[in-house]
């Protein structure tokens, strides 16, 4: 398509048609096409040529549902000449994915996004903003307080059109007017202020723009007018107080109020334009930064003092950005940004409320910023946020978060929160539940409160009903975890435990057995008949098999030697263990598993228990060598396993004489090993002559055995003292061999865990230990 025109020099204009794509915001078609203009000489010849690539913007302001749009495209393609008729398909294609577009509910988004800046008072003007006359608004930069104001909001006018942009930006012009302007006069006036930081605003909203933004040092500017906003208005509290004191005239007071909310009203203003420009410069890493460096955080936290709720909406955005970063979430900790936050929940204001839940759960990673939220009260406030379902789940991962810490499990028996939780769980039915709630329910059940307040009701009852049914290892860890607190909530289990111990004779997934396993292990009930169900299950064969090194996998094994211990503490139960030939067992996986502490020290629990009864004391004494292993464990560098096997050998120590004297050597030797290695090496002086030698060259010793002097041992009269009540009083007294508590072997030894896995109790399994096989010398 050609097009002539005459000129005083002629010129010849060439137009191209260009490609068609849909405006990113509006209803509207993008036409590209390139302009061509060549002057041409005295004989009618090409002198010069020059090119420029131009658009054309088409709005289609009547697009809705019931547009015709085969004839919407004919009439675009008929009034437009750039495009040609052959586009026609390409023209109806656009039109339908404009009209799908507005109907995927993304404008609804974008409306409360915090970049899209509305526009406020003092915006409006009695003159339609023409780009042709940039030279004159530039001109108005130049004249007094009023003029500027009314240049610049002429050029914002202009700016907030995204086709003006790029033409603007070319005119360094105006930009370096506004630039020094802003720097020069922003404290003379925040209109002027505020109107010349959207101009700049509407340029930071394009990536591609903020080089030249920040060429003009407009991010460190708005640093500087944003600090200084903000010590005006605590000038402005600290007037508003004293004259509150002072009992001024309630007029005067009035008025004094008055002109307060009109300052506030455009400070708000001021804030929100500046802020809204250094989150869109923060986008490259490197300026949030230099933000940081001129401490962006302090000064955000101490915005979130202000009522505006748009303008909180925006901090707190703001705030979540900077918080994925180390260095500004410790700086949060610093301010008490949280209690700050906690001071917003709850409010009516959807974005503002998700906003700040969603910038506590990226706080909520950090051990100290957890406890400033249980400080702050944000428990209660949560869980009755929970409530809300567009919420909740923000809701159910902080609290997740907090409930990690022991310290604050029992916060939340007192409050509404785990009856909430649980009406959540069984509303799943038999659909997967989320995972964060789970979670949060298997750490909430770890705690003894918490978990009485779970089996209220028919809670374990419905809990069990889908985990045995949707054989589901997350409930089932879950119900693990209530069953490890001894009181009313262990006995509820009497009734389930025939259901846990079928679970183990079937073939399930090993998870799902180490759950239901560690259960039965939990229940140490006394007046649950552990030799009915060993029976009637035929568990002992299947406790055997699973004792294998490599059988299965460790946790299980593990589980194992844990129910072993537990069905020890009754007397027939561990008789029918000694028969079976696990006592055996136990020392091979004992040898296999002798790095592994867990491993160790619940093995040799089972010793413990296991030595109360004649039937398997006597082969533990007599028929293997575990008490020697035992004396060689009481020098182990875990604490738990040396206090397990002093207990043990103190009762081996009672039945036993041979390896009682044995035992009183071995800790004689310990406890006065430098000076009997001083001895045995016989150490000698500087002159050459030994030591601890008479005039006669004697031994002190006489050559005799300093194991045999009993008087070594205890002083005259004591040794009567140490008889067998004092051990049985400590060990096992009257009426508790048969119902023995476990209690503080659970304490101690096992835990379920917070989320359902072992806590590390102990040492790691490749702690550095010289431990001695059983049978060796």
């Amino acid at each position: 398509m050609q097009l002539f025109g005459i000129m005083s020099t002629p010129k010849l204009w060439k137009v191209k048609g260009g490609s068609l794509d849909v405006h990113p915001t509006e209803k509207a078609l993008i036409v590209q096409y390139e302009l061509e203009a060549t002057i041409l000489g005295e004989m009618g010849d090409p002198m010069v040529g020059e090119r420029k690539e131009c658009q054309k913007i088409i709005r289609l302001k009547s697009l809705n549902a019931n547009t015709d749009i085969a004839t919407l495209a004919r009439k675009v393609v008929e009034e437009c000449r750039l495009i040609h008729p052959s586009k026609l398909p390409e023209v109806e294609q656009l039109l339908f994915y404009l009209l799908n577009r507005k109907k995927s509910g993304n404008d609804k988004r974008e409306k409360h996004s915090p970049r899209d800046l509305a526009p406020f008072e003092g915006m409006e003007l009695d003159e339609e903003a023409n780009i042709n006359r940039i030279d004159h608004y530039v001109e108005l930069l130049y004249e007094d307080i009023p003029e500027k104001v009314r240049g610049a909001t002429l050029i914002l006018h202009l700016a907030r059109n995204p086709d003006n942009l790029e033409e603007l930006l070319q005119n360094e012009t105006a930009l370096g007017a506004l630039a020094r302007v802003l720097r020069e006069d922003w404290k003379q006036s925040v209109d002027l202020a505020t109107t010349i930081i959207y101009v700049f605003f509407c340029f930071s909203s394009f990536s591609q723009f903020h080089g030249q933004v920040t060429h003009y040092k407009i991010g460190a500017l708005c640093m500087n007018i944003i600090e200084h906003e903000l010590k005006r208005y605590d000038l402005w509290q600290d007037e508003l107080q004293k004259k509150a004191a002072a009992y001024i005239l309630q007029l005067k007071s009035k008025k004094a109020f008055k002109k307060y909310q009109g300052l506030l009203i455009k400070q708000e203003q001021l804030l929100q334009v500046a802020l809204h420009l250094l989150l869109n410069l923060a986008e490259d890493t490197r300026t949030e930064l230099k933000m940081r460096n001129k401490n962006i955080v302090h000064t955000l936290v101490k915005t979130l003092d202000r009522e505006d709720e748009e303008l909180l909406v925006l901090v707190v955005s703001f705030l979540k950005k900077l918080s994925i970063f180390l260095e500004n979430k410790n700086d949060m900790a610093e301010t008490y940004a949280v209690e700050k936050l906690a001071r917003l929940l709850p409010c009516k204001h959807e974005d503002l409320l998700n906003t700040t839940l969603r910038l506590l759960l990226n706080l909520s990673f950090d051990t100290g910023l957890r406890s400033q939220m249980v400080q702050a009260g944000l428990i209660p406030k949560l869980s009755a946020l929970l409530a809300d379902e567009s919420q909740r789940q923000l809701c159910v991962c902080i609290l997740y978060h907090i409930s990690v810490d022991d310290r604050f499990k029992s916060m939340f028996a007192y409050t509404d929160c785990i009856p909430q939780l649980m009406k959540m769980l069984f509303d799943c039915g038999e659909s997967p539940m989320d995972p964060e709630l789970i979670s949060f329910c298997i750490n909430l059940a770890a705690n003894k409160r918490n978990a009485q307040v779970i089996c209220e009701g028919n809670g374990l009852k419905m809990l069990m009903k889908r985990g045995l049914k949707l054989k589901d290892v997350l409930t089932m860890k879950m119900i693990r975890n209530v069953s490890q607190h001894d009181g009313p909530t262990k006995n509820l289990f009497i009734d389930y435990v025939g259901d846990l111990a079928a679970q183990t004779g079937v073939q399930e997934r090993e998870e799902y057995v180490i759950e239901c396993l560690g259960t039965l292990a939990n229940l140490t009930i006394p007046d649950l008949d552990w030799e009915l169900v060993l029976k009637e299950y035929n568990l002992v064969p299947f406790l055997k098999d699973h004792l294998k090194p490599g059988s299965a996998e460790d946790d299980l094994i593990l589980e194992v030697v844990i129910m072993i211990g537990t069905v020890s503490m009754d007397d027939s139960c561990a008789a029918m263990m000694a028969k079976s030939g696990i006592i055996s067992a136990l020392i091979e996986l004992l040898n296999s598993q002798q790095e592994d502490d867990e491993f160790v020290c619940q093995i040799v629990y089972v010793f413990y228990q296991m030595v109360f009864h004649q039937a398997t004391r006597d082969v533990i004494i007599k028929d293997t060598q575990a008490p020697a292993y035992l004396i060689d464990l009481m020098h182990d560098k875990n604490a738990e396993i040396r206090k397990v096997c002093d207990n043990t050998l103190d009762i081996i120590a009672e039945y036993d004489e041979e390896w009682g004297r044995k035992i009183q050597s071995e800790k004689f030797r310990w406890h006065n090993y430098q000076w009997l290695e001083m001895v045995d090496n016989r150490a000698m002086g500087d002159d050459g002559e030994p030591f601890m030698y008479g005039d006669d060259g004697e031994p002190f010793m006489h050559n005799g055995d300093i194991l045999e002097r009993p008087d070594l041992f205890y002083s005259a009269g004591t040794e009567e003292s140490r008889n067998t009540q004092q051990r049985l009083n400590l060990f096992y007294s009257a009426g508790t061999e048969g119902s023995r508590n476990t209690q503080q072997r659970l304490n101690l030894f096992y835990s379920a865990g917070t989320a359902g896995g072992r806590p590390d109790l102990f040492y790691s399994a490749g702690t550095e230990r010289k431990r001695r096989r059983v049978g060796e010398g």
